[in-house]
């Protein structure tokens, strides 16, 4: 189909009116935007003048930790330094053997059938005084917990 040239500018003035209609209705959308935040929106000197509030906080869970008392105990030949008390003299109270098989596990990370090889039992064993150490050292800490 032949347009004529006077249909191609007709097209095109509608178009261009169109497209004037659409970034007018798009400027106006973005001045409610902006007058509804603004309604919204306190300014930082206002709040600072005004109230005296300041302008940054300290929160406790980033300061610096206190020094705490160290508790050093051996295992095995190597010192380890615990911060809680109550679990030092807990872990100190254990049998010989379950203390080094507490330190293996945790501290060293062995195996427990490797333990259960060093000390002569199986692995199901050694879990077993793993598990009884930890629910002595458990009872243990919370009794002396409620005691202070």
């Amino acid at each position: 189909m032949n347009c004529t040239k006077e249909y191609k500018e007709h097209i095109e003035y509608t178009f261009h009116a169109f497209c004037k209609i659409v970034i007018h209705h798009a400027a106006i959308t973005a001045a409610r935007t902006a007058g509804r935040k603004q309604k919204h929106e306190i300014s930082l000197e206002y709040l600072a003048e005004e109230k005296h509030y300041p302008f940054a906080t300290e929160d406790e869970y980033f300061k610096a930790p206190e020094q705490y008392e160290e508790y050093p105990v051996s295992f095995c030949g190597d010192t380890v330094i615990f911060y809680n008390g109550l679990l030092a003299k807990a872990l100190s109270r254990l049998p010989r053997q379950e203390q080094e098989m507490i330190y293996l596990s945790f501290f060293q990370r062995v195996p427990q059938h490797e333990i259960g090889r060093r000390y002569q039992c199986s692995r199901s064993a050694a879990g077993y005084h793993i598990r009884k150490s930890l629910r002595q050292l458990q009872t243990e800490m919370g009794e002396a917990a409620h005691e202070e």
